[in-house]
């Protein structure tokens, strides 16, 4: 096998289009299929590639199926709306807009419930997932900050508990209501959702 000076492989570079059919195939056939019966055969097909193309990117269902889910919620964006209060609210109807959808709900759901048996996919989730999507609340504190909502973090000390926590109780609620309650995530809900967020139980 031939290789660049670097050590590197040759061939073609990786197809960005073929990615995305790739996943929005995996996303279909988890809609239509359910877990149990999505193969990478079978996503190869709908996507219109040759399995051993699924293979050189993704090892496995799982892995596959992660960031068939993870790539929707890139699309997530924190609005900038100018205070912290309306940026929360934005971002949790933007978040539980995403879940209504059957092939975020479905493929969620389908990793979520897999993974409670298997560690090597919760960590996974958790890379390509939970620690992307903390991005928002990173961004979302800076921002706060800035405007002088919040006070800045004391010097030496680490924010990532905080963010972690932030980040576990928005994301925690709105897919226990959407996914679990089955309740709708209205502009009232986050509206009440955010006053206890950034005010606290005993204020509310």
């Amino acid at each position: 096998m031939s290789t660049h000076p670097t050590g590197k492989r040759t061939g073609r570079p990786r197809s960005a289009s073929a990615d995305l059919a790739i996943l929005e195939a995996t996303r279909a056939a988890l809609v239509e299929l359910g877990w149990g019966k999505l193969t990478m055969s079978d996503v190869a097909g709908r996507a219109g590639v040759a399995k051993t193309t699924l293979y050189r990117r993704w090892a496995n269902k799982h892995d596959l199926a992660v960031d068939a889910v993870a790539v929707l919620f890139d699309e997530l964006q924190l609005p900038d709306l100018g205070s912290l209060r309306a940026d929360v609210e934005g971002v949790v109807l933007q978040f539980a807009a995403l879940l209504e959808r059957p092939e975020a709900k479905t493929a969620l759901m389908a990793v979520v419930a897999e993974a409670t048996n298997d560690a090597a996919l919760r960590l996974r989730i958790r890379s390509s997932i939970v620690d992307r999507q903390k991005r928002l609340v990173v961004e979302g504190r800076r921002r706060a900050q800035r405007r002088g909502e919040i006070p800045p973090d004391p010097p030496g000390t680490d924010p990532a508990p905080q963010i972690d926590l932030i980040f576990d109780v928005i994301a925690g609620a709105v897919v226990h209501r959407t996914l679990v309650s089955g309740e709708p995530v209205d502009a009232t809900w986050v509206a009440g959702f955010t006053a206890l967020l950034l005010t606290g139980l005993a204020s509310a």
